[in-house]
């Protein structure tokens, strides 16, 4: 077994599998992305090569960097919501009644599609008979708002299905990396007379930090790329005041059927997610050690 396992020409065969596959569905698209941003195509006829005309458009293109503010916005909310989430999570690891049953209820929303979180949002923000307005009529509020209507509003009304639909996994996460703290660092901690918080803060928070770094990335690079369930709600609408790079892309690319620009589009939010996880790891890589006594 040991000479098996030891032959390179057996290891690169057990391999080959998962690597021709990783190129097809990966590397292979973004080469191809690529390509195609350097070209004019209506993604039917012949490409015109146009080089780099595509990107020089996308620099000036205001509705581009408009959808792209959103993004960014929604990378913001997604980072502040996983303080929130590692705070929830803390207290489902404290041992608290009826822990079990609130993790089974938090993770609901990932076994749901986003077509369907999409449908069941657009029922409670409906204008006249949505769940929302209907609370705030019976609160006094005379004149609720049109939540996904009015561009002021929409962008934040779309915030808070998004941070739900993801609330269970970040929650999870973390809840699993607080499991794997030994009790006993904690139980030392009451003997020196620590509080509950001064535990979660000098304890727990320092021994989690590198889950905390991976789940910074997670939520910053699929916030930038998210799409599907804005598509379902608004398609970016109205007037654009809830289009993400995302689904510019998709609007340029299968609606406009302009390709080459469309491509140039995902090309570049590639690019934009790459630079954000490089700074997001020098911006947490930690030299030293955290030792504690």
């Amino acid at each position: 077994m040991d000479k098996v396992l030891s032959n390179k020409k057996v290891i690169a065969l057990y391999v080959l599998p998962s690597l021709l596959l990783i190129l097809a569905v990966v590397y292979i698209p973004i080469v191809l992305t690529g390509y195609y941003g350097l070209n004019e195509w209506n993604g039917i006829g012949a490409m015109k090569w146009v080089g780099l005309d595509n990107y020089a458009t996308l620099v000036k293109d205001h509705a581009f960097w408009s959808s792209a503010g959103h993004s960014l916005l929604l990378a913001v909310f997604s980072m502040l919501s996983l303080i929130v989430y590692l705070v929830v999570a803390m207290v489902l690891a404290a041992k608290i009644k009826g822990a079990n049953l609130f993790r089974k209820i938090y993770l609901i929303p990932m076994l749901l599609s986003s077509v369907a979180i999409a449908q069941l949002w657009l029922k409670i923000y409906h204008p006249t008979n949505g769940i929302m307005n209907s609370l705030l009529e019976s609160l006094g509020v005379a004149n609720p708002p049109a939540w996904l209507a009015e561009t002021d509003l929409v962008l934040f009304a779309l915030f808070i299905p998004i941070l739900w639909q993801y609330a269970g996994f970040y929650i999870l996460i973390y809840y699993a990396a607080l499991k794997n703290i030994p009790s006993s660092l904690e139980e030392a901690a009451k003997i020196d007379g620590a509080n509950s918080f001064q535990i979660a803060w000098r304890i727990k928070f320092p021994l989690v930090m590198e889950v905390v770094k991976v789940t910074v990335v997670l939520a910053v690079v699929g916030s930038l790329k998210y799409f599907d369930l804005i598509y379902v709600m608004t398609d970016g609408g109205p007037n654009g005041s809830s289009e993400v790079m995302a689904s510019y892309m998709y609007h340029k690319a299968f609606k406009a059927y302009d390709f080459g620009y469309g491509s140039a589009v995902g090309f570049f939010l590639l690019i934009i997610c790459l630079v954000a996880t490089w700074i997001i790891r020098k911006a947490t890589a930690s030299k030293d050690t955290i030792q504690y006594s």
